[in-house]
């Protein structure tokens, strides 16, 4: 089981703030001594961590708030942000070597910009899958951050956003800002078990953040809960209207897909699948059953990469001659794409 007894949420913990019982330096505090934990995945789901700067953003807000402001929901609240983001000052690696020396970011991405004016406080970079190319996790250079539910056995974590699942997971922030494609935030949170989801692309900015597909890359949080999740991703969006309430779950209608994507489901997987479904019907939910063919054609959507293999192909053509530095994996993905015709692309 996870590490993290006491889960972070937004909500209870700016009760706590507002009543007192903490502070942003305690949270602060308690997010670097888990990341530091020898005992738990810090060295591996963490790349770098910004202590001091964490530190003194943490004592700056708990200043504004003691002279009665709050700059949002989420003012104070330890996060951390996924290896391919840029910050100031600092090298966006993208989980590889061969950027390990590249020029800093002359600036934040306009998502960090954002986090910070709403008064996040940035703890620490997270690990991932090298250039976001996969979706299990691994990651050669750095390490592979393993599973909190089964560190045992060493499981997976979901790719390619690893590391924040990992860290929201077990209580090194509030929330883990990651990206998604074909699924780099929905993987690790499912397997993980905390929450996040692709938001549509447009909504945020992508400036900033290393891609991987023009086409398909989307920026969102990875945290404990959905209301978590839709109090960051307001703020990513740059949204005046805030936190949107809550729908009641009696009278939703949901689609439950099906298709071979159901197949050959793990037993407890499968058990814990169908005691959501039971619930939410007994909570009131429509959950209508149809077959989905398009999801039995991702042999065909996926052949050589899709349109993530023409662009991340056009994208590293630049590190050709360096692709020995690469995990070999994500070195034998890009090279597909060279064999897509522009015809197919298109």
């Amino acid at each position: 089981m996870s590490a993290n007894t006491a889960v972070w949420t937004v909500e209870g913990l700016s009760r706590d703030l507002a009543a007192g019982r903490t502070t942003s330096r305690a949270l602060v505090e308690q997010a670097l001594e888990r990341i530091a934990d020898p005992a738990g995945e810090g060295k591996r789901a963490v790349m770098k961590t910004y202590a001091d700067s964490a530190r003194a953003d943490a004592d700056h807000a708990d200043r504004l708030r003691k002279a009665g402001i709050i700059r949002s929901v989420i003012d104070g609240l330890p996060i951390t942000v996924k290896d391919l983001f840029d910050v100031a000052g600092d090298v966006t690696r993208a989980g590889s070597k061969v950027l390990a020396d590249a020029p800093p970011a002359a600036a934040d991405a306009p998502v960090i910009a954002r986090l910070r004016a709403a008064g996040a406080v940035i703890v620490g970079r997270t690990n991932m899958v090298e250039f976001a190319f996969g979706a299990v996790g691994l990651n050669p250079h750095y390490g592979t951050p393993k599973n909190p539910w089964d560190r045992g056995a060493g499981r997976v974590p979901g790719g390619s956003s690893s590391g924040a699942a990992v860290a929201v997971a077990d209580g090194m922030c509030v929330m883990g800002l990651g990206s998604d494609t074909r699924g780099s935030i929905r993987q690790p949170s499912a397997l993980c078990g905390v929450t996040g989801f692709k938001p549509t692309a447009r909504r945020i900015p992508r400036d900033g953040a290393f891609p991987l597909s023009y086409t398909l890359d989307s920026i969102g949080p990875l945290a404990n809960s959905v209301a978590c999740c839709a109090a960051y991703d307001a703020i990513l969006a740059g949204e005046q209207r805030g936190v949107p309430a809550a729908l009641p779950v009696r009278g939703l209608r949901l689609l439950l897909p099906r298709s071979s994507a159901l197949d050959d489901l793990g037993t407890q997987v499968a058990k814990a699948f169908d005691a959501s479904l039971s619930a939410l019907s007994k909570a009131g939910a429509v959950i209508e059953e149809q077959k989905v063919p398009a999801f039995d054609r991702q042999a065909e959507y996926f052949k050589n990469g899709g349109f993530a293999g023409a662009e991340v192909y056009a994208i590293h053509r630049r590190f050709a001659d360096r692709l020995d530095q690469y995990d070999p994996l994500v070195a034998q993905r890009i090279v597909l794409g060279m064999s897509i015709a522009a015809w197919e692309h298109v």
